[in-house]
């Protein structure tokens, strides 16, 4: 890799001058609440607690010290081909990243980030377990500059499939510039996806455990007394009767259910107010949030599987979400490019799909489904779970423990709704399974992404005749269930096997 403009050399470059300062906050996020606790809680007039100061000075010391060190250390240099960094006092290190090998570049500005007009950067590739370079902080001006540097660099060395869609008109929503706008999400979307998730409870659950800690004990206790005298005293002084017990405990639970609502709403406009995914010259763009803002960047042949899911609530308001994998680090999976739409109605979910993948019929012109032997091998499973556990419970609690079996006339019905979904459709362009009756998911990938084919057979499967092809991809892996179709006839599952096998021989593998 060269570091050189023509014939002058390219000057190293150091961080932004308030670097070391986010790299102390970054250090002392683990610590602060036990800091928080040492501070306000631990320290009295006891001479000998005294020393908690000390502790507390000389580690902040410490941390401040190593945080300008990196700063002093931390060195950059811009080729013309790749980065050049450089860090380390004591153990130094240099690493060469090659443009070509940035596949997502990750802007992230917290509030206190966005005050200072800076921003963190993440680069990227294929297969790490973490990111090739975290540079922490540039100014915003640097940050966008170093991003559509890279962003004009790979575009100069496109893979064989990305020349390929390129060649294939696609319509582009909205033009803004050398920009295409596939989808912008208004105010009332996202109060749509606060309602539709159940994000309030997180947020409900991690305010509790804060205060739980950081709180002293006694102080919860005392509060907590304090409340369930005041309720009981005001029952035994009007004496309430049984309907307005229940009426109130009804009440009750509606308001905590609204709270737990508009919790999930505040929690959606903070993460994505704003959200855009645009894109350039065949690479995505994601950006939102509302105090801490979010860009991610990835080139859209490097999309290598995909997901799309309604649940109960999506289908109330008739939206779905979409989500991808990409090949590439996912050290943070808060920061990976992994969403192109949190909502959507099913129609632009489907003409995002058909914009992106336009050698492909989306949604399949026929899915076909699993024959009988597939409830019966599912609805096995559940036997093989209820039984001994109802027999552990006529053990411990005698004849009243029978009562588990109840389940499995239960299960029936429900088993013969999900098979009843289950479905695949394979050509030659695309591998897409349907699953799930009450959360329902869609999952493809492009024959193209195939990595590898595997047959899987169980005992269980063994004694049904059934098997499970499973399809890798790079990143595919991190769908959940990953890409596979369960519970085929063993001769169905063989005679697939042998022709996607013959497909992909003559095919060659596209990142």
């Amino acid at each position: 890799m060269t570091g050189t403009l023509g014939s002058e050399p390219l000057p190293e470059r150091r961080l932004h001058g308030w670097s070391w300062l986010f790299v102390l906050l970054q250090h002392l996020k683990p610590f602060i609440v036990p800091l928080i606790v040492v501070l306000l809680f631990d320290i009295s007039g006891d001479p000998n607690e005294r020393w908690n100061y000390i502790i507390v000075v000389a580690f902040m010391a410490v941390l401040i010290t190593q945080s300008i060190l990196r700063y002093f250390t931390f060195r950059y240099r811009i080729g013309d081909d790749g980065l050049t960094i450089r860090s380390g006092l004591l153990h130094r290190t240099r690493r060469e990243i090659p443009f070509a090998r940035i596949h997502n570049v990750n802007i992230r500005q917290s509030l206190l980030h966005r005050l200072f007009k800076v921003a963190e950067v993440q680069l990227e590739s294929a297969g790490g377990q973490k990111a090739e370079a975290e540079m922490r902080v540039l100014s915003l001006d640097d940050a966008l500059a170093l991003e559509n540097l890279i962003r004009h660099r790979t575009m100069h060395t496109p893979s064989k499939g990305a020349a390929e869609s390129e060649e294939t008109p696609v319509p582009a929503p909205v033009q803004t510039a050398n920009r295409s706008i596939l989808l912008y999400l208004p105010i009332p979307e996202i109060i749509r996806l606060g309602l539709i998730s159940n994000r309030g409870t997180i947020v409900a659950a991690a305010a509790l455990g804060l205060i739980w800690q950081i709180m002293p004990d006694a102080i919860l206790t005392r509060i907590i007394e304090n409340g369930m005298h005041d309720i009981a005293g005001h029952a035994g002084l009007h004496r309430p009767s049984a309907a307005t017990i229940a009426i109130t405990a009804i009440l009750s639970i509606i308001a905590l259910i609204l709270l737990m609502r508009l919790l999930s709403v505040a929690f959606a406009l903070t993460q994505y107010f704003g959200f855009t995914l645009s894109e350039e010259r065949q690479r995505l763009t994601v950006d939102h949030g509302l105090l801490a803002r979010i860009r991610s960047s990835a080139p859209r042949r490097r999309i290598q599987a995909w997901q799309m899911q309604e649940g109960l609530m999506h289908r109330l308001f008739r939206r779905r979400s979409l989500h991808v994998t990409i090949a590439v680090s996912q050290a943070d999976e808060s920061r990976a490019f992994n969403t192109l739409a949190p909502v959507a109605t099913r129609t632009d979910c489907d003409r995002l799909i058909r914009h992106l993948l336009p050698q492909t019929h989306w949604p399949p012109r026929q899915w076909e489904k699993l024959p009988g032997i597939a409830w019966l091998r599912l609805f096995f499973r559940h036997v093989l779970r209820c039984v001994p556990i109802a027999a552990l419970s006529i053990g411990f609690f005698g004849t009243p423990g029978a009562w588990v079996l109840v389940w499995l006339p239960l299960a029936a019905p429900f088993t013969y709704l999900h098979v009843r979904r289950l479905a695949y459709s394979v050509d030659d362009r695309l591998v897409a399974i349907r699953n799930g009756y009450w959360l329902r998911h869609w999952r493809f990938a492009e024959v193209d992404k195939i990595q590898a084919l595997r047959l899987r057979r169980s005992p269980l499967d063994r004694c049904f005749g059934t098997s499970s092809l499973i399809f890798d991809t790079a990143g595919g892996n991190a769908l959940k269930p990953p890409l596979q179709i369960r519970y085929l006839p063993q001769a169905d599952a063989e005679a697939l096997y042998d022709r996607l096998g013959r497909i992909l021989s003559k095919r060659q593998m596209h990142w």
